[in-house]
Parts: structure tokens; C-alpha cells; sequence
């Protein structure tokens, strides 16, 4: 059965593909930029992967409701 409103319009409260794959290119060119940013100061990959583990976190947050 599918999930209803709060003013009780039966549709479903899904995000589509498109939008998730959306989501996930919105994230991704930051995951680039940042993390050639967080290497050009850190000088070290650890920061770059703290950083992206991260935001990939929030992406899969966001992906997930």
C-alpha cells in the first residue's frame, strides 16, 4: 500500500532514480574541487579521504529518506 500525506493525497513518497543520481553528481563535484583543495593544504591523502568519507556519508543521508 502505498504511503499517503499528511492531507491524505495517496502518492508515493519515494525519490526517483533521476533524483538520486542527481544528488549524487551534486556531491561529487565538490568530492573533486574539495578534496584537490583539502590536498593542496593538508599535503597528505589522509585529510582528502576523512573528507570525502564524509560527505559521501551526507550524500547517502540525504539519498536515503
Amino acid at each position: 500500500m502505498p504511503k499517503t500525506t499528511a492531507d491524505g493525497n495517496r502518492r508515493a513518497m519515494t525519490m526517483t532514480i533521476s533524483r538520486k543520481l542527481g544528488i549524487l553528481v551534486f556531491f561529487g563535484v565538490p568530492a573533486i574541487i574539495g578534496g584537490g583543495i583539502i590536498y593542496g593544504v593538508a599535503g597528505s591523502y589522509t585529510p582528502v579521504v576523512i573528507y570525502e568519507i564524509l560527505l559521501y556519508l551526507l550524500a547517502g543521508a540525504i539519498i536515503s529518506r
